[in-house]
């Protein structure tokens, strides 16, 4: 890896996003119909975060993308249309698509993993 993206990623966390790249940067015709990764920021650098994030999307545009975060910072890299809150209430789970227009007004106070 060179450039900016080295200087941020150290040598325990490169191969993870060594991992995550390969992943995400396949040809088209040999993605899997459906990339899962949960909490894909754990030991990354919160530039590396924005590469991985841009690269989720690039990803998203090809092929179903489902990550699971607790990382506000990850979750800033977003919009509002891209994510799905899941919450358990009781004995059911929901799945929960923020609504964007109801969003404007708090993103113009904080950002999208604040919320």
């Amino acid at each position: 890896m060179g450039g900016r993206l080295q200087q941020h990623i150290g040598r325990r966390d490169e191969p993870r996003a060594i991992c995550l790249i390969a992943l995400l940067l396949q040809p088209k015709e040999n993605l899997p119909y459906l990339i899962v990764v949960d909490e894909p920021e754990l030991g990354l650098h919160p530039y590396a975060l924005d590469v991985i994030a841009s690269l989720f999307q690039a990803a998203s545009n090809q092929t179903q993308v489902l990550v699971s975060t607790q990382s506000s910072a990850f979750l800033n890299a977003f919009e509002p249309e891209d994510i799905v809150v899941v919450e358990r209430n009781d004995e059911a789970t929901e799945f929960i698509r923020p609504d964007a227009k109801k969003l404007d007004a708090w993103l113009e106070d904080y950002s999208l993993g604040e919320i």
